[in-house]
């Protein structure tokens, strides 16, 4: 028996998930899905369960479905009953089993640029604004920027938001070209408040959390060089390993091999060789990725590793503190949690079995080991790793000479904005059959506009061809793209469909439409062609997510087919396979909904109550003059809000005048 999963959105949205669990009456997918709902009434959720057959048609298994209400309401987290179709003749009685699974909805509403324009400069101010200094011979200043509205921010962020925040954040931050301003800045607080410097970064504060945020965001390439070659290797060779005795399977050798039972300590002796067999190409792969690290990425470490060496100079933490930072999140935060769970980081397609993840698990603890700098070597409840220590101990030595030189680099702040190109001329980053129709089709019907074509993606060209062997190819210039975005599923009548805009050397604006053959295949498709297209200039602010069609584009009804676009684009940069495109206004979103959650209380502590200045001195050793500013940071931040409040008021008020008109209204 092999099962798929398909969740739909009727009339909206659907996915189907490409792993099909075979052998089993008791799958488990362990898969995130993120689904968009698409503009208009709200849908319902279904999720269906089929029986994958090789030859014939799939069998239907059963379907949960949750309406509207109860995803806004109530969203499903647990076991659910597996239902047959819509209309069915007789119900099951329950015998069609359960589906257990999760729900979170979210929602938003995004504004033009211009409305989260004084809010983001009021943030960017935070890490362009001077230092606090003493007064009157009191410090009020030792490191640590408690009145911007960043620091504000940070304060109102509970611990559960903080990596959703961090994220948005860097990539605002990124946009901008601040990102090592910002993570200095962060840097800086967090040092500043910490006083043992063994426990520094430990937390999951916005400090640490944007750090590694940042590292997911402009270190994927990076992170696929160095561990994907041996992350292969663990999948493809299965190969038994287990040190811990308490978990040793003394038969499974026998049972592989026919050559009797091994004894506790050849099991040992047969994994150490294993292991150290694909640790030593990890090591080697990271000591040697000096001159892979992203520019971006060796900067913040020259400035982390200067920040902590100001804030401790004293002489027994200048052997290990300095590299302790850098290692707790190359290492602990990067390196060891991909290989602990590949798939995270698109490392591999599908989940481990579990022989596998615990081959990673072991090989993981080992790289954890490393860059602690084997400081907790021989401690706590694992004494079972103690075989390997010798090996740990003799890659320990090499990573402070590592770090060293990844921390010796020239550059300035503007290095952390990917310049170059993210994926490389030559290379064939996507190929694969599409449907691709012609700008401006004289007389067809849509079904015949669309033609099948073969297409290749490189750094350079997007080329089309009948099939992969025919000779005679159309290509567009990668440099040329202006913009890439999905269609509306109303413009063709189609789903799935994408537009690249691209200009000529003449200034004018041609658009290919391509029809992918799911949604996951569309994701793909455009998040390769945004890479490729990554440092063209001149990118498009908006563009129609219709069709010109009958002497008018489908989605504003202008008649002009030179009419200015009517909805924003996505940046055209994507930083990881993974990753979503910058997408500035939706992050200021996000900071800006944070902020509405934490508004009382900044109105109750800083400007409402006049008896708090002097309890939040004594608290906080701050100088009237700190408080001052506080407050007037706090103002200001309030009346941004507001101005945001007023906005998104007169966004609904349109909304519902249009509602009120109808299609036929002016």
């Amino acid at each position: 028996m092999a099962t798929n999963g398909k969740e739909s959105l009727p009339r909206a949205f659907s996915w189907v998930l490409d792993k099909t669990i075979k052998k089993t009456r008791f799958p488990h997918w362990d898969e995130v899905l993120e689904l968009r709902e698409m503009p208009g009434a709200p849908s319902p959720l279904r999720v269906e369960l089929w029986d994958w057959d090789m030859v014939g048609k799939n069998d239907f298994l059963g379907m949960v479905e949750f309406s509207p209400k109860t995803l806004q309401q109530k969203p499903p987290n647990g076991w659910f009953r597996l239902l047959p179709f819509p209309r069915a003749e007789e119900d099951s009685g329950g015998s069609l089993g359960a589906l257990r699974l999760k729900v979170r909805l979210i929602e938003d509403r995004v504004l033009p640029s211009q409305c989260y324009q004084p809010l983001v400069e009021l943030l960017m101010e935070s890490v362009l604004g001077p230092a606090e200094v003493g007064v009157a011979g009191k410090q009020c200043y030792q490191g640590e920027d408690t009145a911007s509205p960043l620091a504000l921010l940070e304060e109102l962020t509970l611990g559960d938001c903080r990596q959703d925040l961090a994220t948005k954040l860097v990539k605002l931050f990124l946009g901008r070209g601040l990102a090592g301003r910002f993570l200095d800045y962060l840097t800086r607080r967090e040092v500043a408040r910490t006083m043992d410097p063994n426990t520094l970064f430990r937390s999951n504060s916005l400090a640490s959390k944007s750090m590694e945020q940042f590292m997911k965001l402009v270190g994927m390439p990076y992170l696929h060089e160095v561990l994907k070659p041996v992350i292969s290797r663990v999948f493809e060779e299965k190969k038994y390993m287990e040190l811990d005795p308490s978990k040793m399977d003394l038969g499974r050798t026998r049972r592989i091999s026919f050559k009797g039972t091994p004894s506790e300590e050849q099991m040992r002796e047969t994994s150490l060789g294993l292991l150290t067999g694909y640790l030593g190409p990890i090591v080697d792969a990271i000591m040697g990725s000096v001159g892979r690290c992203p520019p971006a990425m060796r900067l913040a470490f020259k400035q982390l590793h200067r920040r902590v060496e100001e804030r401790f100079p004293q002489v027994e933490h200048q052997q290990d503190v300095k590299y302790l930072a850098i290692s707790g999140f190359l290492f602990l935060r990067f390196f060891a949690p991909a290989i602990l769970t590949p798939k995270l980081f698109d490392l591999r397609d599908q989940h481990a079995d579990p022989q596998t993840s615990r081959s990673l698990l072991l090989l993981a603890k080992a790289v954890q080991s490393i860059g602690n700098l084997g400081q907790q070597l021989g401690q706590g409840k694992e004494l079972w790793m103690a075989p390997l220590h010798p090996f740990l101990l003799q890659s320990v030595s090499r990573v402070r000479d590592f770090l060293d030189q990844l921390v010796d680099v020239d550059g300035d702040e503007g290095a952390a904005v990917p310049a170059r190109a993210l994926v490389p001329p030559s290379a064939i980053v996507r190929e694969g059959y599409l449907l691709k129709r012609k700008e401006e089709p004289a007389s067809l019907a849509t079904r015949f506009a669309f033609k099948k074509r073969y297409v290749w993606l490189s750094g350079e060209t997007l080329s089309f061809s009948k099939s992969p062997e025919w000779q005679t190819r159309h290509s567009i210039p990668v440099s040329h793209i202006r913009a890439v975005e999905r269609v509306d599923e109303g413009a063709f009548q189609l789903p799935h469909v994408m537009q690249v805009v691209t200009q000529d050397g003449a200034g004018a604006l041609h658009t290919t439409y391509l029809q992918c053959k799911n949604v996951n295949d569309l994701n793909q498709w455009l998040s390769a062609l945004r890479k490729a297209s990554a440092p063209n200039p001149d990118k498009l602010a908006a563009c129609h997510p219709g069709a010109f069609r009958s002497a008018r584009w489908t989605c504003c009804l202008q008649a002009e087919r030179s009419a200015a676009g009517c909805s924003r684009t996505h940046s055209a940069v994507t930083l990881g396979d993974w990753s979503d495109p910058l997408d500035p206004d939706a992050e200021a979103q996000t900071v800006y909904r944070q902020l509405l959650l934490g508004r009382d209380q900044l109105r109750l502590k800083f400007l409402e109550d006049s008896n708090m200045d002097t309890t939040l001195e004594e608290d906080t050793g701050a100088c009237p003059e700190v408080l001052a500013r506080q407050r007037a940071a706090t103002a200001r931040l309030l009346e941004v809000l507001e101005d945001l409040d007023q906005a998104h008021e007169e966004f609904q008020q349109q909304e519902r005048r249009k509602a009120a008109l109808g299609p036929l209204g002016p």
